[in-house]
């Protein structure tokens, strides 16, 4: 890949770029309220609903948005919210009963189609690299909503709005880079660098970013697919960014 034909990765890099801005925010809050598979099992129903309206609604998409997706999604949230409230104790484990159903129903939906399991593995994997620059619009105005969500809202009004917010990112991102991308975007970088490191949203968010155009770039260099190639590279980012700020504790604290 030469400079003069790779100006085709602006789109998956902005792509990235745009998830990154709308999920890290949505990610932190994630481990904060411990509701780690939370945002797997809304992922995976985002994601049965994208298999549902291409198989089976006509309506999948209006004016672009994916219809299907954000209901199932947004049923999914209604569920997480019923488990919060009626079963607290057991949410992990209610929380994942919900994840199998939704990826056992995406199996059942698709197992009478000869593309089936293409679909599936699409849904699961995505394809960063061949992102269209109409699906940037959708993310672009999703990204700045949770930029106004975590900086410009008041603390006691992002609780009310966050499963709802929370929804509509995961749909439009699982629609682009498919549920793994989606998941290590949400975890790898604000468990590494906020939670086990201390540091800010803003680093955490150059960290994924990071991570994002390092998956794509190895993808488009050596022909490699792109959704487990971005996640082993946003894990294997958090990790470094983890490592590099516990030796620089270590540094400073040697000095002093």
């Amino acid at each position: 890949m030469t400079g003069s034909d790779s100006w085709w990765l602006l789109a998956p890099l902005s792509a990235g770029l745009l998830i990154t801005l709308s999920l890290v925010p949505l990610g932190h809050r994630v481990l904060a309220r411990g509701m780690v598979f939370a945002d797997l099992a809304i992922a995976q129903w985002a994601a049965l609903g994208s298999l549902a309206g291409v198989m089976v609604m006509p309506q999948y998409r209006l004016t672009g948005l994916p219809v299907s997706s954000l209901l199932f999604a947004l049923l999914a949230v209604a569920v997480v919210h019923l488990i919060l409230r009626w079963v607290p104790a057991f949410r992990e484990a209610m929380i994942g009963l919900l994840y199998v159903v939704g990826a056992s129903l995406a199996t059942l939906l698709v197992s009478q189609d000869p593309h089936g399991a293409q679909l599936l593995a699409q849904t699961l994997s995505g394809d960063l690299l061949w992102v269209t620059p109409a699906a940037l619009l959708p993310l672009m105005a999703i990204a700045v909503a949770v930029i106004i969500w975590q900086w410009a809202i008041p603390s006691r009004w992002q609780g009310r709005v966050f499963l709802v917010l929370f929804s509509v990112a995961i749909t439009l991102s699982v629609e682009v880079a498919g549920v793994y991308v989606v998941f290590a975007t949400l975890i790898a970088a604000p468990l590494m660098v906020i939670h086990l490191g201390g540091r800010s949203i803003p680093l955490a968010a150059a960290v994924a970013l990071t991570g994002q155009g390092a998956g794509l770039l190895a993808s488009a260099t050596f022909d490699l697919p792109a959704g487990p190639s971005v996640v082993l590279a946003l894990v294997l980012t958090g990790f470094l960014a983890l490592g590099t700020i516990r030796i620089n504790r270590w540094a400073q604290r040697r000095v002093s």
